[in-house]
């Protein structure tokens, strides 16, 4: 996937606009961050391109497919961390990567399971149940979980929620690998440090509408247009 196009997206609750009539484009090899207040439809918009909201006016190409040809055949390209785990309690961390290793039909699971386990520092950790786990290394294996069957498009919703300044650093370091893997990366976070170095592109949303949309590299950068149009 080299491209996302977003075209007038729109969507509706009854009369209430979540997000008007949005136009922009991600690309393969570059993070876009999306920053905006409370209500402003940064959620709404990430979960349209999750393809768990459906527009209601307005349209999403993943390159060429539309949304909904892409929502029934290709959700599985997409990666994706939100504030719902996805874990499985009652399994061990090993456990629930190397299901999610077989439910994408990769090949040795138990590898793959092992690799990412060590990747996000939870080697340690891994055979133990994750109802034990503490909210930082949830948000670890979360993050090995949505990254585990290399998708093109990656989906980051506060991905360093409840993590250390290690957890944070290794994040900043997935970021800048995903970047030079060639994938489409979009980010929500309110921790500007994140930010600082670990992007390329800025949007700003604004009761649904989208205000900003440059690019952006340094925190003083992101912090003078998020002063000035959210």
């Amino acid at each position: 996937m080299n491209t996302v196009h977003l075209r007038s997206l729109s969507r509706s609750y009854g009369r209430l606009f979540a997000l008007h009539r949005v136009t922009t484009s991600l690309h393969a090899g570059s993070i876009t961050a999306i920053l905006g207040g409370n209500g402003a439809g940064k959620t709404t918009l990430i979960n349209i391109l999750a393809t768990l909201d459906s527009p209601t006016a307005g349209e999403v190409l993943y390159d060429a497919c539309s949304w909904s040809h892409f929502a029934r055949r290709h959700r599985a390209r997409i990666g994706w961390v939100s504030h719902d785990s996805l874990l499985y309690d009652e399994l061990s961390g090993r456990e629930n990567l190397q299901f999610y290793a077989r439910m994408y039909g990769l090949k040795h699971p138990e590898e793959i399971a092992q690799r990412w386990l060590e990747r996000v520092g939870m080697n340690e950790a891994a055979d133990r149940r994750v109802a034990t786990y503490s909210r930082g290394m949830r948000q670890r294996l979360t993050v090995a979980r949505a990254l585990i069957h290399e998708p093109s498009l990656v989906l980051f919703d506060e991905p360093t929620s409840g993590l250390d300044q290690q957890g944070i650093n290794e994040v900043g370091a997935l970021l800048a690998e995903l970047r030079e893997a060639g994938r489409i990366v979009v980010l929500i976070t309110h921790d500007f440090h994140v930010l600082d170095a670990n992007i390329d592109r800025l949007l700003i949303l604004k009761r649904g509408k989208l205000t900003f949309d440059e690019d952006a590299h340094s925190s003083a950068e992101i912090l003078d247009a998020y002063a000035k149009f959210a």
